[in-house]
């Protein structure tokens, strides 16, 4: 594996960090007062919309397809230092370079598996930028880390099926240009129990979809991601080609759409312990207490010296895995995924924290970013599966080398 970045990769580094340092940075604070203003947490901001537009303008868009028929073409290894450096303003620069999940996910999933009327119709706008998108597989009354375990039924009838069931935590489906549910249901609960399910794509303004609550994480509206919802399918009508692939395909769709998913949650993750690490530097070097800086205290060192070695860890190990995406595929890459979504959230989790301690009282407020940084943190300790099921299943692989 060669650790230098391509001449390609290179140039577009220093694009992002332009437009981050000139447009995305200066413009966090504007959103927030724009949001706050409209009085929805979920609302769209204008100066959003301006620097989505900068951003084609200055061909940063759709970096993180690697089909060039659909975005930029980038390999996962390509993509890996784009998506850091996103992740040091999370709340704008995904969103703002189309970027964001759940949309990335949910064009890959369309991408691969989807019919051409399907891209015709949804991936072309996502594409664009135009509307945005809901994935939908979550659900309260079951336990979702066993992804085969929901209940919500995708019965066919005639040349329709009919969509029964609740989810919650879907997201992007609180962001008002959310316009297409990707919904995961059983279509025959009597097969395999990795055959039973299926993907069918619901628009939002179908008779039967009921949106009940818009859902906070920490407090937060997390618009980032479009929003998370809780939200009721009853007798919901669709066509049937509105199925994506074929029925009983919905738990391998679903995997093959979690897994780069997964390595893009942590590529951002170290872009937001950067942010962090740099924050806390700063701080520690002007702050003064009990009559010198922050930065003389031992303690503080130890934090900082600490945060650099666990970042330095992630990365290495992150960038390892995107080398194996593209060289073995997702499935050669199964165990890498797993460490990094165990490691990489827990990482950035420890980082903000300690550079929230730095701050103080501050670094609770919303003076800083930290605050919600770490509330993406330690949330995706549990998005895309908990830590505990992927510890499990890393240990089930690593003891059957060993028989």
């Amino acid at each position: 594996m060669d650790f230098q970045f391509d001449a390609r990769t290179e140039k577009l580094r220093a694009r992002l960090t332009a437009f981050l340092d000139e447009c995305v940075y200066p413009a966090e604070a504007v959103h927030a007062a724009q949001v706050a203003a409209a009085g929805d947490p979920w609302s769209r901001s204008p100066v959003l919309a301006e620097l989505k537009a900068e951003a084609r303008r200055r061909d940063l868009w759709n970096l993180f397809l690697p089909d060039p028929r659909y975005g930029a073409g980038l390999t996962n290894l390509q993509y890996a230092p784009l998506a850091e450096l996103t992740g040091r303003s999370p709340h704008l620069a995904p969103e703002a370079v189309n970027c964001a999940a759940p949309d990335t996910g949910n064009m890959e999933l369309l991408a691969e598996f989807g019919s051409e009327a399907q891209r015709a119709r949804w991936l072309k706008p996502l594409l664009d930028g135009e509307i945005r998108s809901a994935f939908c597989m979550t659900e309260p009354e079951v336990a979702s880390s066993d992804a085969t375990n929901i209940a919500t039924r995708i019965t066919r009838d005639g040349a329709e099926y009919v969509v029964d069931g609740r989810k919650w935590w879907s997201s992007g489906a609180m962001d008002p240009r959310c316009e297409i549910f990707v919904v995961m249901g059983k279509t025959d609960p009597d097969a395999d129990r990795h055959r039973q399910q299926s993907m069918i794509l619901v628009p939002r303004d179908t008779p039967g979809v009921t949106v009940r609550r818009g859902m906070t994480v920490f407090g937060y509206s997390d618009a980032s991601h479009g929003g998370h919802a809780e939200i009721d399918f009853t007798g919901v009508r669709v066509p049937a080609e509105n199925l994506v692939g074929a029925e009983g395909a919905g738990f391998a769709i679903a995997q093959a759409r979690l897994g780069p998913g997964r390595i893009h949650h942590c590529m951002r993750l170290i872009g937001m312990a950067e942010r962090a690490l740099e924050l806390l530097c700063r701080r520690a070097n002007q702050r003064i207490a009990f009559g010198r800086p922050l930065a003389e205290q031992g303690v503080v060192r130890e934090w900082i010296a600490e945060s650099r070695v666990r970042i330095e860890q992630a990365r290495l190990l992150v960038l390892k895995t995107a080398w194996l995406m593209d060289t073995v595929g997702n499935r050669g890459a199964h165990t890498e995924i797993q460490a990094i979504k165990i490691v990489t959230p827990a990482m950035a989790e420890w980082v903000i924290d300690k550079a929230i301690q730095g701050y103080g009282g501050a670094g609770v407020s919303q003076d800083t970013p930290l605050a919600a940084l770490w509330a993406q943190a330690r949330t995706l300790r549990l998005a895309d599966g908990p830590d505990e099921v992927h510890r499990s299943s890393l240990a089930k692989r690593e003891l059957r080398r060993w028989p």
